[in-house]
């Protein structure tokens, strides 16, 4: 380890770790009866949707019988072409389609939910439109959301 971070880890041992009146977690029913929705930071829409703007902290609601979904990425980093071949790679509804056939997961959502993941300030997704999306997958019955960082 680094002198600086030995510096660091000596000087947090000692800290505190905070106490939480109430958390945020709960528990979810098991899998075969919970529902299950998608939150990928892909940048994905629907055509009729508009596309991700460079700090665009809000998003998009995705349908998860269509598939028609959109790749609104616009970070050079991000390789579009195992998307193109398949929406899956970042966008698994079909693979969750299948679990909920052979009965490993309750029901898939019908709504699902995609942000822009390459944003310098998240304090917009913090605050805003992070807790509003979890209001929408909360009213839509969600138990589970399987995250798929791009």
């Amino acid at each position: 380890m680094s002198r600086s971070g030995t510096d660091i880890k000596n000087r947090s041992a000692g800290l505190a770790a905070p106490t939480f009146e109430s958390v945020a977690f709960t528990t979810p029913p098991p899998l075969t009866d919970a529902t299950v929705a998608i939150l990928t930071s892909a940048s994905l829409h629907h055509p009729e949707q508009p596309d991700f703007d460079p700090a665009d902290t809000s998003f998009r609601e995705l349908e998860a019988d269509r598939h028609d979904y959109q790749l609104g990425h616009w970070s050079q980093d991000v390789d579009h072409v195992g998307f193109g071949l398949d929406y899956n790679v970042v966008f698994p509804i079909d693979r969750l389609q299948e679990m909920e056939a052979d009965g490993r997961i309750g029901k898939v959502s019908d709504v699902h939910l995609a942000y822009a993941g390459n944003q310098f300030d998240v304090a917009g997704i913090r605050l805003d439109s992070g807790p509003e999306g979890a209001r929408i997958l909360k009213n839509a019955g969600v138990d589970v959301v399987l995250l798929t960082p791009v």
